[in-house]
């Protein structure tokens, strides 16, 4: 009789004195939708006292998908984990927490998103109870397939997350045996070698919460002794697995400020004087030396800046002072010297200190605050006329003396020459500081027939910026985000005369899905009256490199349609739009592989009457299901990878030559876990997917695998 399949996902719940929390966190698990017989609920109890086991081996009655096993106190979550992993036979690994507990639908949500995107980890969003924090920002929207270097996922490196299992047995990962901080090494090691990462940012998948007693390990073992190790091997982890670098420092930073500064800062005054030069001083100041490179020291807040320079200079006493008093200290003011804003801190330019004043910069960190209060049309009874925006704007702990803030606008994916428009500046009322702001608002008058040094603005979509500048200091932001609601600030498309031909050219104020003010100048993403609907973009006859575009003409008015691409370097292809009958409907066909190497946009164009020049046009829809297609141009592999472009989402390509040794990496690392699969069913005896069923040879003759 053939063995039962393994399960999808191993749940393994570590239980040390758990009561009462742990019943919902094992009935959370039993309850999945994903159904008890796809799923194994492995529960470990870690030597408890409190009646954990008896509760554990009740629950287990009747419920096969939960294994229980008891062993001796090992002192920590690490222990329980490992013996867990031990067991499990899952595809998957799910580590649940017994104070913790998961939503319904979780664990489904979290399986077919890996399934669906190949991914190695997937992180399903995390809500809180009772006030325990929570990380958001890599929550924020779902991300099918991402990494740590393009997420915020890096900010989270506790393990209640879903984890491949041949990933954790190919890298041959356990925790290890620490009370705290035990689990961020394996996180690390996961992330850094996942094939992708996956985040389910729409539903509730995990809830953590404080135990009724606060007996959580984090909370009964945080102070340094208990940590040290832990924070030792984050650092070497990532000096494991990557090479010395800005990808190496871009995550090294996270812990330089969360795993070096931040207990440096909070937990190091605790302990004796003693203890603190000789036990724990010396491993913080080799960290500093060893990981903290100038790179990351440029990109990390001040505080911790200054801490960082005093390790290196081994200054255990001034460490020492820096953290007893960082409170008082952050609240102390700011010193503004030739256009820089310097944190006040006692020791700047302290000539005894001898601290560097690039410890103490902040100029780059200040908030800038600001809100668009109008956005309106002026003159022109209609036609024409300047668009002026009203509002207020500054930088944070710099008073508004002598502002001199202009707007900015910089054309999308073009690299031309910034457009600059000069402010006038008016009265602010109701801002804080004690009137220190009071100068900080402006009123801009945008003239788009003039706008370019007299000349009109080019055809393209502009981003508008601030360059908020007082006292010599400057500071350039995206504008728009904060504005007033309604019609003050959403004006209506206008038809602008400009250039000495005297053309006419639609300019539409609108607001990017990120909610900051931009132009559309010529109709590139928005149109007034769009020459025709399109219905469907597709590969014609299969991936062929022949992109085909079909559609139903709305309007006659006009010479006849085109489907032109476009490149960012100012390349043009067009292809005549010819209809299947009176009713207007057409396709019409790209030959996409014929394109130079690089961005492509396409939009469809009614040409004028009276020459070449378009009168209507309108982007071509991205839709969902266009997938990248590959040719060979003179012996090379190309691909073009379909986007979508600016804020209409509107279809591009990306077309490159296909990277060989690159692509060989990437299909390497989706090739392991269906390895892994198969050398197990070779094992129990199953036949091995591309086999003829009956243990015989696999498939041979078609080069690839077979149907199905």
């Amino acid at each position: 009789m053939p063995s039962a399949p393994p399960p999808r996902v191993s749940v393994i719940v570590p239980a040390y004195n758990a009561m009462p929390e742990l019943t919902r966190a094992i009935t959370s698990a039993l309850d999945q939708t994903l159904g008890p017989d796809r799923i194994e609920i492995i529960a470990v109890n870690d030597g408890s006292t409190d009646g954990t086991g008896a509760e554990l081996e009740r629950l287990a009655q009747g419920r096969p998908a939960l294994r229980v096993v008891h062993q001796d106190n090992s002192g920590c979550a690490g222990g329980p984990r490992n013996t867990g992993l031990d067991l499990a036979r899952g595809e998957f690994v799910f580590f649940l927490d017994s104070d913790d507990y998961l939503g319904p639908d979780a664990l489904r949500r979290m399986v077919a998103m890996a399934d669906e995107n190949g991914t190695d980890v997937v992180l399903g969003r995390i809500a809180s109870v009772g006030g325990r924090a929570v990380p958001r920002a890599v929550f924020s929207h779902n991300q099918p397939r991402t990494d740590v270097f393009s997420s915020a996922a890096y900010l989270t490196l506790g393990p209640w997350k879903l984890f491949r299992r041949s990933l954790i047995e190919r890298l041959r990962l356990r925790f290890p045996l620490f009370r705290n901080c035990e689990d961020k090494p394996f996180t690390v090691a996961a992330y850094l070698n996942a094939s992708g990462i996956s985040v389910v940012a729409d539903y509730d998948c995990y809830y953590v919460r404080y135990r009724e007693d606060r007996s959580n390990l984090t909370l009964t073992a945080g102070d340094l002794v208990h940590r040290m190790d832990g924070i030792g091997l984050c650092f070497e982890t990532v000096a494991r697995y990557l090479e010395p670098g800005p990808r190496r420092d871009r995550i090294m930073r996270r812990h330089v400020e969360w795993e070096l500064c931040g207990p440096l800062r909070g937990l190091l005054p605790r302990e004796s004087e003693q203890d603190a030069r000789e036990r724990f001083y010396p491993q913080f100041r080799h960290w500093a030396r060893t990981w903290a490179s100038d790179a990351i020291c440029r990109q990390i807040d001040a505080p911790d800046r200054l801490l960082i320079h005093l390790l290196r200079a081994d200054r255990f006493a001034d460490v020492l002072t820096v953290a007893r008093n960082a409170k008082e200290d952050a609240r102390r003011g700011h010193v503004i010297d030739k256009g820089r804003v310097y944190w006040a801190h006692p020791f700047f330019r302290d000539p005894d200190a001898a601290v560097p004043d690039d410890c103490f910069d902040v100029t780059d960190r200040l908030p800038v605050h600001h809100r668009l209060d109008a956005a309106r049309w002026h003159g022109g009874d209609g036609d024409g006329g300047v668009l002026r925006l009203t509002g207020h704007a500054y930088v944070e702990h710099v008073a508004a003396l002598q502002p001199g803030t202009e707007v900015v606008l910089r054309k999308y994916q073009s690299d031309r020459p910034e457009v600059r428009v000069v402010t006038t500046p008016r009265a602010a009322v109701g801002l804080p500081g004690d009137g220190a702001y009071e100068d900080a608002g402006f009123t801009a008058d945008i003239d788009p027939a003039t706008a370019d040094g007299g000349a009109p603005l080019e055809r393209g979509l502009w981003n508008v910026y601030l360059d908020v500048c007082a006292q010599g200091v400057s500071r350039t932001v995206r504008f728009g985000g904060s504005r007033e609601g309604g019609e003050a600030t959403h004006p209506k498309p206008r038809s602008v005369t400009a250039g000495p031909d005297g053309r006419t050219t639609v300019v539409t104020p609108y607001f990017t899905p990120y909610g900051n003010f931009s132009l559309d100048v010529g109709q590139v993403a928005h149109h007034l009256d769009a020459p025709c609907q399109v219905t469907e973009a597709s590969w014609h006859g299969g991936r062929s490199g022949v992109l085909a575009v079909s559609g139903r003409l709305t309007s006659a008015e006009g010479n006849g349609l085109l489907l032109r691409a476009e490149s960012g370097r100012g390349e043009v292809r067009e292809v005549p739009v010819r209809y299947d009958g009176p009713s207007g409907d057409f396709t019409v066909r790209l030959p996409v592989r014929r394109l130079a190497r690089g961005l492509w946009t396409l939009t469809l164009v009614m040409t004028g009457g009276d020459g070449p020049e378009p009168c209507r046009a309108m982007a071509v829809p991205r839709f969902g299901g266009l997938a990248g297609t590959r040719w060979f141009r003179f012996g090379r592999p190309y691909y073009a990878k379909p986007l979508s472009w600016g804020p209409a989402m509107a279809l591009a390509f990306e077309v490159a030559p296909v990277r060989v040794a690159t692509a060989a990496r990437r299909r390497l690392r989706r090739l392991r876990p269906l390895r892994a699969v198969r050398r197990r069913a070779t094992r129990r005896g199953v036949a091995r997917p591309g086999t003829d069923g009956t243990g015989g040879s696999p498939v041979r003759g078609t080069g690839r695998a077979p149907a199905g």
